[in-house]
């Protein structure tokens, strides 16, 4: 068996070496599964061959990135950065908007698997933990949908469109968890995915955003006929209990608040992805995040 031996907060470990780690750590270099547990493999068996029992994390990790070096130096300077994101003493807080229907939830949960992130938060459910607090007579418009928010407001403004007018005040609600949330990944130092609807740039507390730990994407389905069909797509699973009708009704709504979005993105200077392929989406995501976040030459290996 090898061992592979560390620091923290200044106390001695050691854990076995798992091909199983390593191949998943691996993977977040868009290497593939099959692939990164071969190299794992192969590490292993040179590191049997060389009679190693024991070895660092530094070590390994040296081992690793000059293996990854001879295969495709891409390969081992994507690994390497996100080693030094995995070892950073600030967590990383990633924040994925768009409309309803764009894949937000979708992308949050693949970033999450290929990150390796545990906390993956949806605007959604901050929303019905409000409505518990909120009653529908002192806030109607967390009682409604995002697009619909509209028929809510109290008061409306001739100056700005309804729907958008509603999908503000349903966000300005909403806001309020989701800035606490933040506070509290930061402040415990957790690395946290927070996703939806509600995710507008613009709106966030700025002294919060200027964390340089923080990153933004959109999300946009720019052709129409593929963004509604993201609604049949969502519908028919039978463990879906949305309405396709509700969502068709209010289409052109959904599209409104879209354009609103994008609008606050190119505003704010956040990224903006058109979701159309979900592999291509994640990729300019975990590349944005390396080259923003990784880099420092601490890489040991994680347990």
């Amino acid at each position: 068996m090898i061992w592979v031996t560390g620091d923290v907060d200044g106390k001695k470990y050691k854990e076995p070496f798992s091909k199983g780690i390593m191949s998943r750590s691996l993977n977040v270099a868009d290497i593939g599964i099959e692939r990164a547990h071969e190299i794992a493999s192969d590490i292993e068996a040179n590191l049997i061959k060389n009679n190693v029992s024991e070895i660092s994390s530094g070590e390994l990790a040296s081992v690793v990135l000059n293996h990854l070096e001879n295969i495709d130096p891409d390969f081992a300077l994507k690994y390497k950065n996100w080693r030094s994101l995995r070892n950073s003493r600030e967590p990383l807080i990633i924040l994925i908007g768009g409309a309803s229907g764009v894949g937000t939830s979708s992308m949050a949960f693949e970033l999450a698997n290929r990150l390796r992130l545990k906390n993956l938060i949806s605007t959604d459910m901050i929303r019905e933990v409000m409505r518990k607090i909120v009653s529908k007579e002192l806030s109607p418009v967390i009682h409604k949908s995002s697009f619909d928010a509209y028929e809510s407001v109290r008061t409306p403004s001739i100056r700005i469109d309804s729907v958008i007018e509603g999908f503000i005040s349903h966000v300005d609600v909403v806001n309020v968890g989701i800035e606490a949330i933040i506070e509290r990944s930061v402040k415990e130092g957790i690395s946290t995915i927070i996703e939806g609807v509600h995710i507008v740039p613009g709106f966030i507390r700025k002294d919060l955003m200027e964390n340089n730990n923080i990153i933004l994407f959109t999300l946009t389905v720019d052709d129409e006929e593929a963004h509604k069909q993201r609604f049949y797509s969502r519908c028919r699973q039978p463990w879906v209990k949305r309405s396709l009708e509700r969502y068709m009704d209010n289409f052109d709504a959904i599209r409104k608040t879209q354009r609103f979005l994008v609008e606050q993105a190119k505003i704010h200077d956040t990224r903006i992805i058109n979701n159309v392929d979900i592999n291509e989406t994640i990729e300019i995501m975990v590349d944005d995040i390396l080259k923003e976040f990784g880099g420092v030459d601490n890489v040991g290996q994680e347990s």
